[in-house]
C-alpha cells in the first residue's frame, strides 16, 4: 500500500532521470497531472500524456535532457510530507538555487511555482523543490 503518491511520482522521475530513461509511467491523479504540467512548462519534462492501462488511468512523462546528454533535473525533493505538512506565507517564499530552480506550491488558486505565487502574493503548502 502506497501512503504518499506524490513522493512515489517524484521518486520515479528521479530514478528515471538518473538512469537516463526517456519516459516513465505512473498511476494518474489530478494532482500528479497538474504537477507534471508545471514541470513541463518549466522545461524539466518534454511531454506529459495520459492513457488507459486496462481500467486504470496512467500518466506517461517524457524527461528532458540537455544537449550534452545530462538530465535537466539535478535534484527533486519532497518538502511537505503526510507526516509533516510545510506551509509558507507569501512573504516567506524563497527562491531555489538563486532562481535557477523552482518549487511547487499548492495554493487556494491551485498548483503553481514559487515565482508565480510570489507575483500573485499567495502562500500555501510547499510540495517540492526541483533544480
Amino acid at each position: 500500500m502506497m501512503t504518499d503518491p506524490i513522493s512515489d511520482m517524484l521518486t520515479r522521475i528521479r530514478n528515471a532521470s538518473m538512469t537516463r530513461a526517456v519516459t516513465v509511467e505512473m498511476p494518474m491523479s489530478k494532482m500528479k497531472f497538474a504537477m507534471a504540467k508545471i514541470l513541463e512548462k518549466e522545461g524539466y519534462l518534454v511531454a506529459v500524456e495520459t492513457f488507459q492501462d486496462g481500467a486504470k488511468p496512467m500518466l506517461r512523462v517524457r524527461l528532458a535532457y540537455r544537449e550534452t546528454g545530462e538530465p535537466t533535473i539535478s535534484s527533486i525533493t519532497r518538502k511537505s510530507k503526510p507526516s509533516l505538512r510545510l506551509y509558507v506565507k507569501a512573504d516567506n517564499l524563497r527562491s531555489v538555487r538563486s532562481g535557477q530552480g523552482c518549487s511547487i506550491l499548492s495554493t487556494p488558486n491551485g498548483l503553481m511555482t514559487n515565482k508565480e505565487a510570489h507575483k500573485r502574493r499567495l502562500g500555501g503548502e510547499l510540495i517540492c523543490e526541483i533544480y
